[in-house]
C-alpha cells in the first residue's frame, strides 16, 4: 500500500516538474522573440565626440538633446567626450539625431555602433547563465 502511494507521489511530482519546465521554456521563447518597436520601446545610443569639451559644452549638448523629439534621457561626460541618450524609436532615429547634432554643433562627432563581436560579448554573465543556456537550447530546437 505504501509503495503504491509513494509511486503516485513520485509520478505526480515528476509530471508537475516537467510541466513547469515546459512552461518556462515557452515563456523564454515568447519573451526573447524579436518584436517590432512599440510606444513603450526605448533604445539607447551613443555619440563619441572626438575633440575636448568642457562642462559648459556638456550642458549645452545635454540641453539640446533633451529638446529633440523622442529623446528620453541624456548623459554627457565631458572628460571622455561620450554622450549617451535614450529615445523612442517610433518617434525618431539615432542617425537622425546624430545628423542634427553634427549640423547644430561644430564638433567632430560620430555615432558609436558596436560590432557583431562586441554585441556577442556584451555581458559576460549572460553567456554562462542558466537562463541563457536554456534560451540557446530552445532556440536551437526551433
Amino acid at each position: 500500500m505504501k509503495k503504491g502511494l509513494f509511486k503516485k507521489i513520485l509520478i505526480t511530482s515528476g509530471s508537475i516538474i516537467l510541466l513547469l519546465i515546459l512552461v518556462l521554456c515557452v515563456h523564454i521563447y515568447i519573451v526573447t522573440r524579436p518584436k517590432a518597436p512599440d510606444a513603450h520601446t526605448i533604445v539607447m545610443a551613443r555619440i563619441d565626440i572626438k575633440q575636448d569639451i568642457n562642462q559648459d559644452d556638456a550642458q549645452k549638448i545635454t540641453g539640446w538633446l533633451y529638446q529633440q523629439n523622442g529623446v528620453d534621457h541624456v548623459l554627457c561626460n565631458p572628460e571622455s567626450g561620450i554622450v549617451v541618450f535614450t529615445f523612442y524609436p517610433i518617434k525618431t532615429s539615432a542617425d537622425a539625431i546624430v545628423r542634427q547634432f553634427k549640423s547644430n554643433f561644430n564638433y567632430e562627432a560620430a555615432r558609436y555602433v558596436p560590432s557583431a563581436d562586441e554585441l556577442k560579448g556584451g555581458c559576460p554573465v549572460a553567456s554562462t547563465s542558466l537562463s541563457y543556456k536554456t534560451y540557446s537550447f530552445i532556440k536551437n530546437i526551433f
